[in-house]
């Protein structure tokens, strides 16, 4: 006999009438119960519906009945001050930056000068040893001295011609010498006068050469050529120096009550910028203190900064590589203005963060610069202006200064009304609807 299922129950037999008059046991009736699947099944079905018609119904209400002001930043028109800059680099240097050489060579006797000391046109700032230059200057002294001793000795050799010719001219005039002895007369006293000039010239020669002999012995006395700072002792004492290709530097002088600023302006902003335009540049250790200046000129030939890089690639299931090259070149003009530095604050190679100012305005309306459209060449432009019933309207404005931050507005705006920025600006103009005319399909 088989087991019971636990889904099924037993009802007590029943009789019935047979027809021969005996009463049979008819079969037992069998109940069986309904899954509970199906009703999990149909729970989950009437769930299925119901978040299909929330969502079509969220869908339907943000489609045709949208929110106004949905997905719309705002910004309100406001006074402020605007500047329109060219932002460039610099680098600081005295006005007046001088290194001081040494014109002879020779070894560095003495140096008179420490880093940081001021200095007066004429101070001596070093020595070289002397004794080869006092022993030239010796010698052409000697030479000229020759020379000139020479010369005395003709001028007499012509004065006792000059006599002898006076004497045969007296002579000859009585016939008492021969008309060659007067003229042999002649001939001695015009060379001797030659001869006389000749050691002038020479003299004229030897007195350059003391003079040149004194200025090589006056370069052992290395001076300070301006008033200035000591910036650098490039050679110290003992060291010696060789004059014979280039002047040796010995130390560098500065005048560092005003500094010039060199700032590399691009060649892509150079167009925008002129001479007398205000500029004003910070350094690196004081961002916040602005110092003022007018750009004084720009230099006409650009400094260029080359950089060159190669890339070699290769393939391994050919075996063969290929290398490629490639070169950019950036061109920078030279801006060049001057700035007093009467306290020393700022010092030689400082790096300058320099803007020069192409434009300003104070106290003008304002908006940022992310709420406009495209700026057309009458300098007016389309921006999304959101209204007191909070529907959102196109309006065109014309523009002023613009620094890609914050625009200047000179109309078709008025201070406080607010304007959409950004991506949102599209967004907007889809938002304005209230409700299509054509009900959705299906409802």
């Amino acid at each position: 006999m088989n087991p019971i299922q636990s889904s099924q129950t037993i009802e007590a037999p029943r009789t019935r009438p047979h027809p021969d008059g005996e009463n049979t046991v008819a079969a037992p009736a069998k109940k069986t119960k309904r899954p509970r699947r199906s009703l999990a099944l149909r729970a989950g079905l009437a769930l299925v519906a119901l978040a299909i018609a929330a969502g079509a119904g969220y869908a339907v209400k943000s489609t045709y009945f949208a929110s106004k002001t949905t997905g719309i930043v705002t910004v309100a028109a406001k006074r402020g001050d605007i500047e329109v800059t060219v932002l460039t680099t610099g680098t600081l240097k005295p006005v007046k930056l001088v290194a001081v050489g040494a014109q002879v060579s020779g070894r560095i006797t003495s140096v008179k000068v420490a880093l940081g000391d001021q200095v007066k046109t004429g101070d001596l700032i070093a020595e070289i040893d002397s004794v080869t230059q006092e022993n030239a200057l010796r010698t052409q002294k000697a030479a000229l001295a020759n020379v000139r001793a020479q010369k005395v000795e003709k001028e007499a050799t012509l004065k006792k011609a000059e006599l002898s010719l006076a004497r045969q001219k007296r002579m000859v005039a009585q016939n008492a010498v021969s008309r060659a002895d007067f003229e042999a007369a002649e001939a001695d006293v015009s060379t001797t006068q030659a001869q006389i000039d000749q050691l002038d010239a020479q003299i004229i020669e030897a007195e350059v050469a003391v003079e040149t002999a004194q200025a090589n012995l006056g370069y052992t006395r290395i001076t300070a050529p301006i008033d200035g700072t000591v910036l650098s002792i490039v050679n110290q004492e003992g060291r010696t120096v060789n004059a014979a290709q280039s002047a040796p530097t010995i130390v560098i002088l500065g005048q560092l009550d005003t500094m010039t600023i060199r700032a590399e302006i691009s060649e892509a902003d150079i167009v925008r910028v002129k001479k007398g335009q205000p500029v004003y540049f910070t350094i690196l250790g004081d961002p916040n203190t602005r110092y003022q200046a007018t750009l004084e000129s720009i230099e006409p030939a650009p400094e260029s900064i080359t950089s060159d890089s190669s890339v070699t690639t290769s393939t391994s299931s050919s075996s063969s590589s290929s290398s490629s090259s490639s070169s950019s070149s950036a061109i920078y003009y030279m801006g060049i203005f001057n700035v007093p530095n009467p306290d020393g604050r700022l010092r030689t190679y400082m790096t300058a963060e320099v803007h020069i100012v192409l434009g300003e305005a104070k106290g003008v309306l304002t908006i940022p610069s992310a709420a406009l459209g495209p700026v057309g060449r009458d300098g007016s432009a389309q921006v999304q202006v959101l209204g007191e019933d909070s529907t959102v309207t196109t309006r065109r404005v014309q523009v002023g200064l613009n620094n890609k931050i914050v625009a200047e507005i000179r109309s078709g705006l008025k201070e406080g009304e607010r304007v959409a920025t950004g991506q949102s600006v599209a967004a907007a103009a889809q938002t304005t609807q209230t409700r299509r005319s054509r009900p959705p399909m299906g409802l």
